[in-house]
């Protein structure tokens, strides 16, 4: 294909406020797209300076704006302000690309926030109505995840930074509820937002399909939990879609050097086994390194079953049936990464039959529990009364 055919294709797209915590992450989307130019608009820059670039624009996202100023005043300028000039020079230049705008739902609060956003809203509808051109705005509740400032306007990025480094908190009332929307599902609703269907001359109400209602309480609680993690080994349920991107936010704000956790390894004669981690619903997953002529196991289960993974060495995995009948055996090896599973009436065991460290990998389908372990001690090749 021509590079002039190419480049006819290109779709500039225009990110205000680039550098704040939703323009980082819609420019990283929008940049995977090599048919896509993006152009990046944020503080210290004036907006004149856009007038040569902003003809060949087709999508712009408005997402620059003051939330949390020292002067009130900065509200009119930052917010109704910034994009009532955005209108101007576009009406200057007789250009009408789409805007999607980053409103907030305190634009029907009476407030200098709220107000300067709702003044915001209404200049861009001005714009369509009278210049044909086309918006959509979104209203966001609070909006959590990666790269977000603490200490700043996000309760969940203060508390996740000062939980990563065992800082204080402080919770006026645990019991009051947040609107929350994950960054990811805002930045694509806002791509999707570029190919919505808007006759010239209208705007219209974007929405990101979901939000989440918790109390900060629950906040809290949920990131100490993935902070004692490292030694509870409790992971967080990754069916619960707040929790799985709570956990993923509570990551991202780790200090470069806090990534690493050691395990608490049990050593014996037969060699050493370390938990990893475990989860009411999920089970629980440890490893084990035994030394050559060791056989671990050696025992039964009613309800609870497990899976041996060999990651290196050499190994025969044994059963009997408690009903009666012969030893049955599966050599497996470290080389084939085979699986075998350990179904409840069988008392089995696992033996290093090479010549250097068997390195195991165990999931068992139940945390264990001392008071009820459901593991009753029976020898595979020595058969005794279970």
């Amino acid at each position: 294909m021509a590079p002039e055919a190419k480049a006819f294709r290109v779709k500039t797209v225009l990110v205000t406020g680039a550098q704040g915590f939703l323009g980082k992450h819609l420019v990283e989307a929008l940049r995977r797209n090599p048919d896509t130019e993006v152009l990046e608009f944020h503080r210290g820059m004036e907006l004149a300076a856009l007038a040569d670039v902003l003809p060949r624009v087709s999508v712009i996202h408005h997402l620059a704006g003051v939330n949390r100023p020292a002067d009130p005043g900065d509200f009119a300028t930052g917010n109704h302000g910034l994009t009532a000039e955005l209108c101007r020079l576009l009406t200057s230049l007789k250009h009408r690309p789409l805007i999607v705008y980053a409103s907030t739902i305190q634009a029907l609060l009476d407030n200098p926030y709220g107000r300067s956003k709702r003044q915001a809203e209404v200049e861009l509808e001005r714009w369509a109505a009278d210049e044909g051109g086309r918006a959509v705005v979104f209203r966001l509740p609070n909006v959590f995840g990666k790269w977000c400032r603490p200490n700043y306007n996000s309760a969940v990025a203060t508390f996740c930074h000062n939980i990563a480094r065992d800082l204080p908190i402080t919770i006026s009332d645990r019991a009051r509820e947040l609107e929350l929307v994950y960054v990811d599902d805002v930045v694509a609703a806002f791509l999707g937002a570029q190919s919505q269907a808007i006759a010239p001359g209208q705007h219209a109400a974007g929405s990101v399909p979901r939000t989440f209602r918790v109390t900060l309480g629950r906040i809290a609680d949920a990131l100490q939990a993935f902070r004692a993690m490292r030694s509870t080994l409790v992971v967080p349920r990754m069916d619960d879609e707040f929790d799985r991107r709570l956990y993923a936010t509570y990551l991202s704000y780790l200090e470069q050097d806090d990534f690493a956790y050691g395990l608490l390894p049990r050593s014996d004669q037969r060699g050493t086994l370390a938990e990893f981690v475990k989860q009411g619903g999920f089970g629980q997953i440890f490893v084990s390194r035994t030394l050559p002529g060791v056989t671990r196991g050696n025992h039964y289960h009613h309800t609870k079953t497990e899976k041996f993974l060999v990651l290196e060495g050499d190994a025969i995995v044994r059963f009997r049936s408690l009903l009666g009948g012969g030893v049955i055996e599966y050599p497996v090896h470290g080389r084939d990464l085979r699986v075998v599973d350990i179904p409840p009436g069988y008392t089995h065991s696992i033996e290093n039959v090479g010549r250097t460290e068997l390195i195991t990998l165990f999931w068992a389908s139940e945390v264990f529990d001392p008071a009820a372990p459901d593991t009753i001690a029976c020898n595979v090749l020595t058969p005794s009364s279970p």
